[in-house]
Formats: C-alpha cells, sequence, structure tokens
C-alpha cells in the first residue's frame, strides 16, 4: 500500500488557484505533522508549508499569503490552497511528515503554471 497519494495538479494560469491533496494510508497521519514539498525540473525538492497536530501553520516564505495548508484528521488528509499562482511555482508537490522520511515519498502530483 502506497504511503501517501497526492492529487489534484493540473494546468493553471497565472494568477489562478489549484487545490492538491494528499490522503495517508495507516498511521502515518495520526499525531503527526504533515508537510508539502516541491521540487522544480532541475532543482533540489525543497519545502513548502507544515501543520501539525494542533493546527499551526508555518510557510516558506515565497508562498507565504498566497498558500494555505489544511488537513481532515477525520479522512487522513492533508490539502494545499494554492491561490494566485506564479510561473515560478510550477512544480511536482509532495506531501510527507515533517521531518520528511525517505519511504514515505509517493509519486507527486505536477503543478504547471503557465500562460
Amino acid at each position: 500500500q502506497v504511503p501517501l497519494v497526492e492529487s489534484g495538479g493540473g494546468l493553471v494560469q497565472p494568477g489562478g488557484s489549484l487545490r492538491v491533496s494528499c490522503v495517508a494510508s495507516g498511521g502515518i497521519f495520526s499525531g503527526k505533522a504533515m508537510g508539502w514539498y516541491r521540487q522544480a525540473p532541475g532543482e533540489q525538492r525543497e519545502w513548502v508549508a507544515t501543520i501539525n497536530v494542533g493546527g499551526i501553520t508555518t510557510y516558506e516564505d515565497s508562498v507565504k499569503g498566497r498558500f494555505t495548508i489544511s488537513r481532515d484528521n477525520a479522512k487522513n488528509t492533508v490539502y494545499l490552497q494554492m491561490n494566485s499562482l506564479k510561473l515560478e511555482d510550477t512544480a511536482v508537490y509532495y506531501c510527507n511528515t515533517v521531518p520528511w522520511a525517505q519511504n514515505y515519498w509517493g509519486q507527486g502530483t505536477q503543478v504547471t503554471v503557465s500562460s
């Protein structure tokens, strides 16, 4: 069983919005801080946002005010609402625990911002 499954990516114009989702299996989600990460072409994977068990959130500076991370504990799901998207947000988006666990990486979901 795949530990984490991301979905919801797609093609969007600059300034547009998109929401990506991540469903966790087993005991991965419960009691853990969850995060979103992204990897742009030719770049290293980078952290984007974190939500802890109590719902406190933190963001990488470039997405503050534009992205919102949330979680639904009943559904073992974490979301990333992305607004005012920019060309530089183009990347494969992944979820994982915070700190990340190597064996939890899923296939990610591609977000492409293009006019």
